[in-house]
């Protein structure tokens, strides 16, 4: 059973903490069970659960640190692990950023758990599959997809007497179809709070829509375009960009968030009017844990407010560093939007591309975020408000500082998980002006 309750994950922390003879120790569990299912060529391939625990203690001698891990509990092992941090510790040279351990605070529990996805079993996710291979194949379509689920829990504790508990559960589904011949694909990823939310046969239409649509693709002339980018042709851009509001790197200059001459861009506009990215750890849709890494209590912040930076990512040390106030870390990014579907923004465009998602994005300019990556699984041409035929895939140098500049509408929000990024995300579709596409790509 890798599930412990508060209790019994207490009783672990409490006696590790009584067993150090350090000047500070901190302990921390994480448990985790994991279903999942894989399918590729309209066949299962593997399913299975896994299941584990693991508790870290970190112990400080001054600013001499040591980390040890183990996933053995009883008496022995734990007196073992704490030895094995102190006696690392002990060898370790000074850390001259080390913060000593926050005192006891207070966690607003937030809505992580989910009891539908909790109660996931084997049964479920076959019959997930089930329902994703059987219409691609009454489409004589081919469907490569991954369902992973669990549940989880965190604890920990520390010697100043601090402690936090929670759980959490997970969803994630994405599925590939292609045609027979290789030349139409088509895509759909949900991820999700609550199982009950999902319907596999429902939500596969949309990859089997692509797929059938996309296959014998044109060749458009690179250049810049009005774009339509579905949210998850969004997630790699933005969560890629808000990497770079750590107030550290900002300060010293090595952000696109830094001032020439010194300091950073707080409070200065640096987006379209239009653009609202907020965190909250209680929003009901995408929730996240009441706490960051280092323990500190997260909060519900402004992050981009009317386009102006609202806030920079203080760790502690380069909080103490520059007299501000450390809060936790953002663990979700929520962006404004407005009510329109993909589809609804697709029917007010007179020319454009659609761009169903964005991949193999990687960085070319950290001082602008210049991104590179690829369209695929579904790009097509839009003329007159429709869809007028599927066109081959580009690639694109763009940077989302720029792309946020060029807003023409924002649509309705939905929860989508990044490629590039552990953030849960809310992020809406967005019609864009002069986004950039520099080359053809023939993969599909």
């Amino acid at each position: 059973m890798s599930i412990f309750t508060e209790a019994q994950a207490k009783a672990i922390l409490d006696k590790v903490i009584s067993l150090s003879t350090a000047d500070e120790c901190t302990a921390e569990l994480n448990g985790t069970t994991n279903g999942n299912i894989r399918f590729a060529l309209n066949n299962v391939s593997t399913s299975g659960v896994v299941d584990d625990v693991e508790l870290a203690v970190q112990v400080a001698f001054g600013k001499r640190v040591g980390t040890a891990t183990i996933n053995e509990f009883d008496d022995e092992s734990l007196a073992r692990v704490v030895k094995r941090a102190e006696d690392l510790a002990r060898l370790a040279p000074e850390n001259p950023e080390y913060m000593p351990i926050i005192g006891k605070q207070t966690y607003t529990p937030s809505p992580t758990f989910s009891e539908s996805t909790a109660a996931i079993d084997p049964d479920y996710r076959a019959q997930v599959a089930a329902d994703t291979i059987a219409p691609c194949k009454a489409e004589k379509l081919i469907a490569a997809g991954f369902l992973e689920d669990g549940q989880s829990f965190v604890a920990f504790a520390n010697s100043k007497g601090n402690f936090g508990y929670q759980q959490a559960t997970n969803f994630n589904y994405t599925c590939t179809v292609r045609t027979e011949d290789g030349t139409g694909s088509g895509w759909v990823v949900r991820s999700l709070k609550d199982a009950s939310d999902f319907d596999a046969s429902r939500d596969i239409q949309t990859a089997i829509r692509k797929a059938s649509a996309s296959a014998d693709a044109k060749a458009l002339e690179p250049g810049k375009y009005t774009v339509v980018l579905e949210p998850a042709a969004v997630a790699g851009l933005i969560s890629f960009m808000m990497n770079f509001f750590d107030a550290r790197q900002a300060d010293e200059g090595r952000s696109f968030l830094s001032k020439k001459g010194g300091g950073n861009k707080l409070g200065e506009q640096v987006y379209d009017p239009q653009v609202n990215i907020y965190a909250d750890p209680w929003d009901p849709v995408a929730p996240v844990l009441p706490w960051d890494g280092e323990g500190l209590p997260r909060i519900k912040q402004a992050i981009i407010e009317n386009g102006k930076i609202a806030s920079l990512d203080y760790s502690r040390f380069w909080a103490q560093k520059q007299g501000k106030q450390a809060v936790g870390s953002p663990g979700n990014l929520l962006m404004t939007g407005g009510s329109k579907s993909t589809a609804e923004l697709v029917r007010g465009t007179d020319r454009g591309v659609l761009v169903t998602r964005t991949w193999y994005i990687r960085m070319v300019d950290p001082q602008t975020v210049l991104l590179t990556g690829l369209t695929r699984d579904g790009t097509f041409y839009i003329e007159n408000g429709e869809i007028k035929y599927p066109i081959k895939n580009f690639r694109f140098n763009e940077s989302p500082v720029i792309m946020l500049n060029n807003i023409d509408e924002l649509g309705k929000p939905v929860r989508i998980a990044g490629d590039e990024s552990s953030y849960a995300m809310l992020l809406p579709p967005m019609r864009l002006r002069d986004f950039t596409f520099t080359s053809l790509s023939d993969a599909v």
